[in-house]
């Protein structure tokens, strides 16, 4: 098929290689958010999709919206048989997804019906799920309704985080996206109703949600802060000061809620139930580093407490 793949950040690269690699479907063209600034240089700087386009002399199309009338004509002019999408980061008006054939088809990363919205992987980390996967689904309307092609399935390990949980994902996806694709081309798939039991919702993650909260039990906070690793990162306070924290240990031991014991053998946290040990910590214009070294150079109080 020709197709236009549409996708934007890192986990939507190894599909899109994947089907430059397929030798039966023709990319034609690329859809991807317009370049941003980001890093710490602030430069503008071309998304992971974009730049892996780039590298195969594919043209890439930023329409700032898609509902523009300069990319509704561009998309029309090439007349794609299909469009995959992985990420893309923006929603699509009916007639751009009137214009090919076969429709957008989605590669989405849980198993819809569960976990519909922008942060499916980091719902299911923080919700204690044991098993997650990916769908590929046909796009229509409504945000993430559409009937499934497919499904594959992933365990989710007790120490996942959403960054590596959504990078083996993304390898398994983008096989299940090669192959709807080749059976809807072969006309040997047909796509199934999703089911109107089990719907769960999983909407983008703010950097206020993930602001620990440690009168929450410590099964609840190891999980929260896994699932937003890397990003937008877990992070408390103490003295006025944001830190970052990476993923906790818990222990089997109490600690008033809040309060922060330093020790020999590490940094320890009060908790609603037991306590949890830090491991990794990044203050505020520093890198990542061990929790115990970051103690003994902030000279923390007796009683400190994180907010």
């Amino acid at each position: 098929m020709r197709i236009v793949f549409a996708g934007t950040p890192e986990p939507a690269v190894p599909s899109l290689r994947r089907l430059i690699e397929s030798g039966r479907h023709e990319v034609i063209a690329v859809v991807t958010r317009p370049d941003a600034v980001a890093g710490r240089g602030r430069k503008v700087t071309r998304s992971p999709v974009g730049l892996l386009a780039d590298e195969h002399g594919i043209p890439v199309l930023t329409p700032r919206r898609p509902a523009e009338p300069e990319f509704v004509a561009e998309l029309t002019e090439l007349a794609p048989d299909c469009c995959p999408v992985v990420a893309y980061g923006a929603l699509l008006p009916q007639r751009v997804l009137d214009i090919p054939r076969f429709g957008w088809i989605n590669l989405h990363f849980s198993l819809l019906p569960a976990w519909r919205g922008a942060a499916p992987v980091q719902a299911a980390i923080d919700a204690g799920d044991e098993i997650t996967g990916a769908s590929t689904f046909q796009i229509e309307a409504g945000l993430d309704t559409g009937p499934v092609f497919g499904m594959v399935t992933e365990k989710i390990a007790v120490t996942d985080t959403a960054g590596e949980l959504l990078e083996r994902l993304s390898v398994s996806g983008a096989q299940l996206l090669e192959a709807t694709l080749d059976g809807v081309e072969d006309g040997t798939l047909q796509a199934v109703p999703q089911s109107t039991e089990g719907i769960s919702h999983a909407p983008k993650i703010t950097a206020e949600a993930a602001h620990i909260r440690w009168d929450l039990p410590a099964l609840a906070i190891g999980r929260r802060i896994r699932a937003v690793t890397p990003a937008p990162g877990a992070w408390t306070e103490v003295d006025g000061n944001r830190l970052k924290l990476g993923p906790v240990e818990l222990v089997e031991e109490e600690l008033p809620t809040r309060t922060i014991e330093v020790r020999k053998s590490g940094v320890f946290v009060g908790t609603a139930t037991t306590a949890i040990r830090l491991n990794q910590v990044q203050p505020q214009g520093k890198r990542m580093m061990d929790a115990l070294d970051w103690a003994r150079g902030a000279r923390l109080q007796a009683g400190a407490v994180f907010e």
